[in-house]
């Protein structure tokens, strides 16, 4: 995937939604092996790792005291409960990254994503959706890192967080990874290229052609 022209400025934070299993993290990587100017923001949790996850690499695995004394001191872009742990976007990684031209991707739930918008009017949301219901609980019961009580809690979460797919921006339907992944490449690149984005970046063109023409 190529960005094309682009005017380098401040990066963006895309935030990216979905029910589990809709595939967000495979999608994401796609993205991330194919551009270098974009990245992913690495949250806090209070949860558990699993088997095949490291400490700063998948998440920042913090007990919930911790977590708490963060937000506390101001340092959570947004944070939120889901599914009985907390979950936040430590804001000194994003605010470094997008001021130095790198697009920055937050993979966060509903609830996140609502103060990110409060909090952040110029982000990209986007939702993912699973082609199908049936679909998604396939996906969720392939993984096999549920519970019966966990997958039955993420599943019934995933009807009321669909309802809300309507306040995003973009909604993007992942039926084929790499078709997903170059959707949401696609309106990464165009949101780059909003007039409002590069308008002070791009004056000085419009007046040499105007003066010169």
């Amino acid at each position: 995937m190529s960005k094309g022209f682009n005017i380098k400025g401040k990066g963006l934070i895309v935030v990216i939604s979905g029910p589990s299993g809709t595939g967000k993290d495979t999608v994401i990587g796609e993205i991330l092996k194919e551009n270098d100017d974009i990245c992913m923001s690495i949250s806090a949790t209070t949860r558990d790792p699993r088997a095949y996850e490291k400490d700063g690499g998948n998440y920042h695995f913090l007990s919930e005291e911790s977590f708490k004394e963060v937000v506390k001191k101001g340092k959570m872009l947004e944070y939120a409960r889901y599914c009985g742990n907390y979950y936040g976007t430590l804001s000194d990684f994003v605010g470094q990254k997008i001021e130095s031209g790198v697009d920055v991707i937050l993979k966060i739930e509903v609830n996140g994503a609502r103060q990110i918008r409060e909090n952040c009017p110029d982000a990209v949301h986007i939702f993912i959706l699973p082609p199908s219901i049936k679909e998604l609980q396939e996906r969720l019961k392939s993984r096999k890192t549920e519970t019966k009580e966990s997958f039955e809690q993420r599943f019934g979460l995933a009807s009321q967080e669909m309802a809300l797919a309507a306040d995003y921006d973009y909604i993007v339907v992942n039926k084929d990874r790499s078709a997903c992944a170059r959707d949401i490449w696609n309106i990464i690149c165009a949101e780059k290229l909003r007039t409002s984005r590069i308008k002070n970046r791009t004056d000085h063109i419009i007046k040499e052609v105007l003066y010169n023409g």
